[in-house]
């Protein structure tokens, strides 16, 4: 028996934490569409209110709010898949442990 194959899991992993930094840099290419409509909502919104000469206060802490809720998520799903990545591991270790004799011969 090799290593166990956790590939498809780092490779998942790697997708997410590009994705968490992207987020955490304003970037909105991993943003859902509901999430994505949200904020072109808040920025419409903040428009509006700089139009007519009022604050942008709350269409920037609606922002801030989606962008945190999607950090979340982000964040889950992170650690969603290092407790897939762990099962895997330990699903190998115990298969090894089995297969390996426990005699001296």
């Amino acid at each position: 028996m090799g290593k166990p194959d956790t590939r498809r899991v780092d490779r998942e992993i790697s997708k997410v934490q590009k994705k968490l930094e992207a987020v955490r840099r304003g970037e909105w290419w991993p943003l859902t569409g509901k999430e994505r409509r949200d904020m072109f909502r808040a920025m419409a919104g903040g428009a509006r209110s700089i139009h007519q000469g009022r604050s942008t206060n709350g269409a920037e802490t609606r922002m801030d709010s989606i962008g945190s809720s999607v950090e979340n998520r982000l964040n889950a799903e992170l650690t969603a898949l290092y407790g897939e990545r762990q099962r895997i591991v330990t699903e190998y270790a115990q298969a090894k442990a089995k297969k390996t004799p426990s005699g001296w011969w």
